[in-house]
């Protein structure tokens, strides 16, 4: 399985930035996606997870309302709408696929991870 995020970037306190995550390797609908991100000198944290249909999403208290978790499973994909970006936003961004929806805050739920790509918000 690989999976390669994108779209991460320089924004302004307010702004708004979509990233995403593309999937291959093992059929895409099947299974979760998660977005989970690390600020410099921080445990990487829980941001969002979606269920393989779409039909179920889990969000951290800190990005509720803000931030929208979507997939397009035609195009073996995961977004992440970022809006209303604070700087305590900053961190490196990584999406992950999991085959349970036990725990989907949990790292240890998800197999497989991306890259990152980093989100910088200036005040």
């Amino acid at each position: 399985v690989q999976l390669q995020a994108s779209g991460g970037g320089l924004v302004q306190a307010g702004g708004s930035l979509r990233l995403s995550c593309a999937a291959s390797g093992r059929t895409f609908s099947k299974y979760a996606m998660g977005w989970f991100r690390q600020a410099p000198g921080k445990e990487r944290e829980f941001v969002a997870a979606l269920t393989g249909s779409g039909g179920s999403e889990y969000y951290a208290d800190s990005v509720k309302g803000r931030f929208t978790i979507s997939r397009d499973n035609s195009r073996n994909t995961v977004y992440l709408q970022m809006n209303t970006l604070k700087p305590e936003d900053t961190a490196i961004y990584y999406c992950a696929q999991g085959s349970s929806w036990y725990a989907p805050g949990a790292l240890r739920a998800y197999e497989y991870w991306g890259q990152g790509t980093l989100v910088t918000v200036s005040s």
